[in-house]
């Protein structure tokens, strides 16, 4: 399997750049005996069958991008990606005209800066500090320095609209750096109105980090090795999910980081409760234990997410959803429309 078998060309006009002004409003694409059928997000109760468990990511996306500058006026752009545990020390990508080292420091602004204290190839451990009589801890400063990290697709500066729509409305727990953007299209007033057709909904975290935009760069795709993030699945949310399996129920993943969630946490197919890592890669050819369905947006081209998105619903076909996409003019990515997709196995 080839990385060049999941290509397509995208037009530039087509990549959404900004949010559309209501959530709900962008388009739902899906098939019905392999024929395509416009819709809209707003379409999606219509779409739930009683019992439904419909699994959405929690995850919050800090503002983790942060500009600064060395004593010596040098521009550094730091990305946080997630806290090492010891006290206010983070793995991070560092950004320089010369390469950060260890004993840099880099000023973001009046009572914050970073300290270097070790690099590793294109990352770098830094202890972030914070002025107490400016801020009442690491945390705050972060919310108030921080830009919102945006996919490298959307080249325009982040935006105070950025700060609310580039986040789910259930976002909680902070710790992503890209947000799980098919959970962006759901509203309360949506949710509601899935609950009322028969659907539960239940929430698990997976912090997403910045690999999900990091191209492949092998062309045998089994040769692949993804990035490892972190996930929490509580004790009542796998005892649901569990049950809705158990009985012959749906279970309906809001995005694929919800998906990649339950696969990695199922064994022998029942979904284990607790904290851990995944590295998991989803590709054609892959037994799905726990997920039948998913709502997900249009992804990049030779993309993991796309391949995952193959694996579920079948590679021809998909790349034939794409090609039709594209010919109506859904929009793509982050802030993009949406894919209503069942699995191979999955009864309608």
């Amino acid at each position: 399997m080839r990385t060049s078998d999941f290509d397509f060309e995208l037009p530039e006009r087509l990549i959404a750049k900004r949010p559309l002004e209501k959530r709900d409003a962008s388009r739902l694409l899906r098939w019905d005996d392999e024929a395509f059928v416009d819709g809209a997000i707003a379409d999606l109760p219509f779409l739930v069958q009683e019992g439904d468990v419909w699994v959405v990511n929690d995850t919050r996306v800090i503002p983790a991008r942060l500009l600064g500058q060395k004593p010596s006026g040098g521009k550094v752009e730091i990305l946080l990606l997630e806290p090492t545990g010891a006290t206010d020390v983070w793995t991070a990508w560092g950004k320089a005209n010369k390469p950060l080292k260890q004993g840099d420091k880099v000023l973001f602004g009046d009572g914050f800066h970073a300290e270097v204290l070790a690099r590793d190839g294109k990352c770098v451990e830094i202890r972030l500090v914070a002025d107490k009589q400016d801020f009442t801890d690491v945390a705050q400063a972060i919310e108030a320095h921080g830009h919102m990290p945006l996919p490298p697709y959307i080249d325009r500066p982040d935006s105070e609209e950025d700060k609310q729509r580039y986040q789910t409305v259930f976002a909680t727990h902070d710790g992503a750096v890209a947000a799980p953007t098919a959970g962006l299209h759901l509203t309360p007033e949506l949710m509601n109105k899935m609950e009322a057709a028969g659907a539960s909904f239940v929430h698990v975290t997976l912090h997403v980090g910045p690999g999900t935009f990091q191209p492949v760069q092998v062309d045998d795709v089994h040769a692949h090795k993804m990035h490892e993030e972190a996930y929490v699945i509580s004790k009542q949310a796998a005892e649901k999910i569990n049950q809705a399996k158990a009985e012959g129920r749906r279970v309906l993943a809001v995005g694929t980081t919800s998906l990649r969630t339950l696969e990695a946490a199922c064994v022998d197919g029942v979904l284990q409760a607790g904290s851990g890592r995944t590295d998991i890669f989803i590709y054609p050819g892959y037994d799905f234990q726990m997920v039948d369905a998913l709502l997900t947006n249009f992804h990049l081209p030779q993309s993991t997410l796309l391949m995952l998105v193959s694996a579920l619903a079948g590679k021809e076909q998909v790349l034939k959803a794409y090609d039709y996409a594209i010919e109506k003019a859904y929009r793509f990515y982050s802030y993009g429309d949406a894919m209503f997709v069942l699995g191979k196995n999955t009864c309608k």
